[in-house]
Formats: C-alpha cells, sequence, structure tokens
C-alpha cells in the first residue's frame, strides 16, 4: 500500500499544500478516524476484520486498499510513512524494524545474485558487516571507496554495479560525500544511488533534491531524538518501494505500532531538537580546538575541516555528532571517557542527552584492523552526539575527563 499523503477528506484533516518542513512534521499522514481525535492515534492490532469473506479476499488479493496484518499494513505505521515521506520530499516510504533492517531490505529487495555495491568505506561499522560477511552470501559484491575521491567512485563502476552507498556526513568522522555529482555518476551508469541520512535528517539535508535515489534513516537516532526505539525506513519513488515493501511484507523485517507512534511524536521536534543541537556542537567543536589534550576534531561545520565548503552547500547545519582524537592511543581516550560524570557512555546518538563512545572498541569494534584504518578509525578516536543539557554543563563535563589526561 502506498504510503504517499492523501488529499484531506474533510474539514478535520488539515490542507497541506505547500506546506514548509516544520509543519509537515506535525501534520503529514494524519487523517482523523470519525472520532475525531486531535493526537495521532496508535493501532497495536496484529489483524483487522473484514465485513465478508469476499472482501477479505480481495484485501488479501490485492483488488482492494486496505489493512489485513500489521506486518505489512498498520494505520500508525503507515501515518510515521507518509509524514517521513513528506518531510524528505519522496513519493514513498516503507518503515522496519531498524535501521540495518532498511539497508537489508533495500538490498533483498532492489539486488539479485551476481549484482554490485559500490560504497563508501566510511560508514557504520554494521553498514560494513552486512555488506561483505551477508549480502556476499546471496552473491553480491561491494568495493569500498573513498567517499570524496570522485575519481575512485568512477573507477570501482562494474558492469554489473546497481548501487552506490553512501553517508554523509559519515560516522563518525562526519566527512562529506558530493551528493549530486555521486548522482551524476550513478546515473550515468544506469544503476541507484542511496544516501544513509541518519546525521542531517531532512532537517538538514534532503538528498533526494541533491539527486540521490533513495534516502535510509535509522530512525532510533535522531527521528525519535530521546533514546526510546528502535526503528528504520527507506524512502525513494513507488515503484522502487513496491519492491523494498515486497522484502518486508514477507521476510517480516516491520516496524511494529507503537515504535511507529513514538517516532511520529519525535518528528514534530526533529527540525528544533537538530537546530539546537547543530548549534551546541558546533560551539563545543571549537572549544575542543583549543583544548591541549586534542590533537584533532572531526567536524564538517570547522574551517579546517577539508569538506566544510561542500557541507555548507548541501546542509543547512553541519549538524550534532563530532569526533576528536587525543593525544595518546586507546588507553587516553578511554580515560577520557570515564572521566566523565554526567555524558552517557553508549553507542547510540541522537538523543537529547549527549553521549560518548570509543568507536574502535564499540560501534566499528567488528571490523578488522585494516578496515578500521581505511575509514581512519583511530585507537585514540572518541566520538560525541552533542544532546540538549546546558552547554556550559557538556563543556566541563568534558573538561573532567580531559583532566583525566
Amino acid at each position: 500500500m502506498s504510503s504517499k499523503p492523501k488529499a484531506p477528506s474533510s474539514r478535520l484533516d488539515a490542507d497541506l499544500t505547500d506546506a514548509e518542513l516544520a509543519t509537515l512534521a506535525i501534520r503529514a499522514g494524519h487523517q482523523r478516524t470519525p472520532e475525531g481525535e486531535h493526537s495521532e492515534p496508535i493501532f497495536p492490532t496484529s489483524s483487522f476484520v473484514f465485513h465478508s469473506a469476499a472482501q477479505a479476499a480481495a484485501r488479501f488479493g490485492g483488488d482492494e486498499d486496505g489493512n489485513i496484518y500489521s506486518r505489512f499494513t498498520n494505520p500508525t505505521v503507515r501515518l510515521f510513512e507518509q509524514r517521513i515521506a513528506a518531510m524528505e520530499e519522496g513519493e514513498r516510504a516503507v518503515a522496519t524494524s531498524s535501521g540495518m533492517a532498511a539497508i537489508l531490505s533495500l538490498g533483498m529487495g532492489l539486488l539479485s545474485q551476481g549484482d554490485h555495491i559500490v560504497c563508501s568505506y566510511s560508514v557504520f561499522g554494521s553498514t560494513v558487516s552486512l555488506f561483505t560477511k551477508y549480502f556476499s552470501k546471496a552473491g553480491i559484491r561491494t568495493t569500498f571507496v573513498d567517499p570524496s575521491d570522485l575519481d575512485a567512485w568512477r573507477a570501482a563502476l562494474e558492469p554489473e554495479t546497481k548501487l552506490l552507498f553512501l553517508e554523509t556526513p559519515s560516522n563518525p568522522l562526519a566527512e562529506i560525500a558530493d551528493i549530486r555529482a555521486i548522482a551524476e555518476i550513478a546515473h550515468q551508469h544506469g544503476a541507484l544511488l542511496a544516501v544513509d541520512n541518519c546525521f542531517c535528517t531532512p532537517a538538514l539535508q534532503k538528498p533526494l533534491l541533491l539527486g540521490a535515489d533513495i534516502v535510509i534513516h535509522s530512525a532510533t537516532k535522531f527521528l525519535d531524538g530521546q533514546g526510546r526505539c528502535i526503528g528504520g525506513v527507506v524512502i525513494g519513488p513507488d515503484a522502487l518501494m513496491e519492491e523494498v515493501f515486497g522484502f518486508v511484507r514477507t521476510g517480516g523485517t516491520c516496524l511494529s505500532p507503537f515504535n511507529a507512534w513514538v517516532f511520529i511524536k519525535g518528528l514534530e521536534t526533529l527540525e528544533l531538537r537538530l537546530k539546537a543541537q547543530s548549534a551546541q556542537a558546533m560551539e563545543l567543536a571549537q572549544w575542543l580546538q583549543q583544548q591541549p589534550q586534542v590533537e584533532r576534531v572531526h567536524y564538517s561545520g570547522l574551517d579546517t575541516h577539508p569538506q566544510h565548503q561542500l557541507a555548507a552547500q548541501q546542509q543547512s547545519a553541519f549538524g550534532a555528532v563530532l569526533a576528536f582524537e587525543v593525544k595518546g592511543g586507546r588507553e587516553q581516550a578511554w580515560s577520557v571517557i570515564d572521566g566523565t560524570r554526567m555524558i552517557s557512555i553508549t553507542g547510540n546518538l541522537g538523543d537529547t542527552k549527549t553521549t560518548i563512545t570509543h568507536p574502535a572498541t564499540t560501534t566499528h569494534g567488528r571490523l578488522s584492523d585494516e578496515e578500521r584504518a581505511q575509514a581512519g578509525i583511530k585507537d585514540n578516536l572518541i566520538r560525541v552526539s552533542v544532546g540538549l543539557e546546558a552547554l556550559d554543563d557538556i563543556r566541563s563535563d568534558l573538561q573532567r575527563g580531559l583532566a583525566a589526561l
């Protein structure tokens, strides 16, 4: 079933013609039930009943739209899909049980044995593992390239290349890839470009408007924004999303109604949160640059970042995630992390609570030494996802950690 927003059916449903992002984030996709509820309803049901055996047959056979079974049709999940699709300016969204399930569903829905992927080597560690350990079992090969080297993207193309995949900004080094240029490379070859937009979200960046074909999110991160639920979503043209939906329907990588409802409420404050967190991250990155214990700060908002100008062109702000290298190695990085007393030591990000982690032994810990080195994940690297606590308190807590050195 399509997740395209529908025209309002009555005065109770909002007319969102030409509505801006902040309005779409609060109102898109909600078609009120006969109860006339103001807040979006949640439908925690596994199945739906039919008026007759004939209607059941028509629903299952695809001759009639409507709810069947919550593995693949649920009104709350559909509302979330319609809302995030509207925000990303995509035709259709398909929600999944996690961000990794979104990437899995994308691959299984659109790729076949013998196909080839070109992927940035600066992606989440589990994405690398999915491509190299599991897609390879299905006969789908992957070549990893420097995300900022356009010639490397071109050189990696093969006749069997069907998908180019990247994160921008990347996790955790905030590397920026030129979405428009890489989309042109993909399309000249007859391939698709998928962009993981987890760090920016549509509040700061819209890859589809820059030429990408597909957008991926771990809804667990900024879309939720408060570290409550796990989920993911794939957004793109209806024809492509129908194939992704087909895998979700059959494979069961579906989002629960409750989690969808939590994400719907998270979207309402997304733009406000991202703008505030981005502003705090910028100040924190500038402060970290001045600390004698810090060798390097990775944040695209800094003038020293090699892709600062590109980030400024394709993003409206620079995001809430930064990374920095301390003088020393793993022992020193762990000392800084353990020296904090407020910031949460956790691998999650995108929370209103500031989080800190050591990527080499957590988010990218399952990669080989060679893979980590290629991705620039050093033992002295620390990642911080900046939350909404008072900036002075975040800074003071990091100062406590740095003082441990």
